[in-house]
């Protein structure tokens, strides 16, 4: 067997957002292959629930991604339970309620983009001295919407191409220290997330239903947690799940505008996207309920 590029025993990982879906799930693959891991959540219950899974190994502290103070104090914490800090996984995120842009609360834009983008660099730049100084590795959630038209859910698309352009940025300016920078792309995963912003949305259902079935394959938590996994150790600069979409990512520039094109012309998109339009819209969840909603995409 080669010798992994990067052993996760024994090193040290602060999670956001990591008490469900892919946090919880990547919380637990990282303790199983012998790392500590620090859960920052804004659940009250996050200690108690975090400081369960292992005896020694795992703890917890209640973190708001958008204030970077609490941020900060997460960090601090993890550095006094486990002596310093190696890996920070920023994947705390929201998805706002399926709308077309005209017809989107501005109240769900602006929480969006606060958690999702200012949260994911509050949090990278509150671990970056210590990770920096363990030549570690930064781990950023984008999505496949990064690359894939956004409608009906455009703050979010937005959003994840945000976050990619940040880990592009970060890997030339943390490559003198010896930081890596992991992106993750991922597709439909079977979280709560996605059960209340997809699943339990009819319209969202009949928008999907006019894609291309390819698109629509969907990945298990646990299989997005060991793809982050397998990443740290290989040090790698993306991670993309399903594999079906590597190639949609690497011909972007020529399929992008193709898919833009078709989209535009198909009717059965376009009479969904009218009735998107046409509803009316709601008003949006309080941020803290919101940002229970665990990633990813």
């Amino acid at each position: 067997m080669s010798r992994l590029a990067y052993d996760l025993a024994d090193k040290v990982v602060l999670v956001t957002g990591g008490n469900g879906g892919i946090g919880a799930a990547t919380v637990g693959t990282l303790l199983d292959r012998g790392a500590r891991v620090a859960v920052a959540d804004i659940d009250p219950t996050t200690p108690v629930r975090a400081g369960a899974l292992h005896a020694s190994d795992s703890f917890g502290c209640v973190a708001d991604v958008r204030d970077p103070a609490s941020l900060e104090a997460a960090v601090s914490q993890t550095v006094d339970r486990f002596g310093r800090l190696d890996v920070v996984i920023a994947n705390a995120g929201l998805l706002a309620k399926a709308a077309t842009l005209r017809n989107t609360p501005t109240a769900d834009i602006e929480a969006t983009l606060a958690v999702n983008v200012t949260g994911v660099a509050n949090t990278v730049s509150a671990a970056l001295p210590q990770v920096i100084a363990q030549r570690g590795q930064v781990v950023l959630i984008s999505s496949v919407f990064a690359f894939l038209n956004g409608m009906g859910t455009i703050p979010y698309a937005m959003s994840k191409a945000a976050v990619e352009q940040l880990g592009r940025g970060l890997r030339v300016e943390l490559a003198d220290h010896g930081v890596s920078v992991l992106t993750a792309y991922f597709s439909l995963v079977q979280t709560d997330m996605i059960a209340r912003g997809v699943d339990q949305d009819p319209v969202v259902m009949e928008l999907l239903g006019a894609l291309p079935k390819a698109m629509l394959k969907r990945i298990t938590p646990a299989q997005a947690a060991a793809g982050i996994a397998d990443g740290l150790e290989a040090r790698a600069a993306r991670v993309i799940l399903p594999n079906l979409w590597r190639p949609v990512s690497s011909w972007r520039g020529f399929l992008g505008p193709v898919l833009d094109s078709r989209f535009a012309r198909d009717r059965r998109i376009l009479d969904v996207l009218a009735r998107l339009d046409a509803r009316l819209s709601t008003p949006p969840a309080a941020v803290p309920a919101a940002l229970s909603r665990r990633n990813e995409s």
